[in-house]
């Protein structure tokens, strides 16, 4: 049963650029596939180099991008591509709330974790969450 249809783009742009890295930061994934967010809302891109989806799953090895204000309301889903001034960054691998309410960690899967300088972010750059495009069968 398909359960998911056609979806917009999120847009945000970042508010602050950070710069650290960890390899003992314990994330752990929430049970989630997809969050809701809303305009207004401000947000930490974290990448990683993980790849266990299990809800639960610690994350360790991260780095920070920054934080981001959501342009429009809508839904991320995890595999959902995440752009940074029109490049790709990753994929959205998951989420963890241990700031929630204030702000949800995204989790982006990369194939190095990355912080904000070394790709090059800076306040006001466009970052977009978009739908995986899924090649036809």
């Amino acid at each position: 049963m398909l359960e998911d249809g056609d979806k917009r783009a999120v847009g945000s742009r970042v508010v602050k650029v950070l710069v650290h890295r960890r390899d003992d930061r314990g994330m752990s994934l929430e049970p989630y596939a997809s969050r809701c967010v809303r305009r207004g809302e401000v947000h930490e891109l974290v990448t990683t180099d993980h790849h266990d989806t299990t809800p639960g799953a610690r994350v360790d090895r991260v780095a920070f991008l920054g934080f981001v204000e959501i342009a429009n309301a809508g839904v991320i889903d995890r595999g959902d591509e995440v752009w940074c001034d029109g490049g790709l960054v990753g994929t959205v691998l998951g989420f963890d709330a241990c700031h929630h309410p204030n702000h949800y960690n995204i989790l982006i899967s990369t194939p190095t974790p990355r912080t904000g300088p070394e790709l090059g972010l800076r306040p006001e750059m466009g970052v977009v969450f978009s739908p995986a495009v899924v090649p036809a069968v």
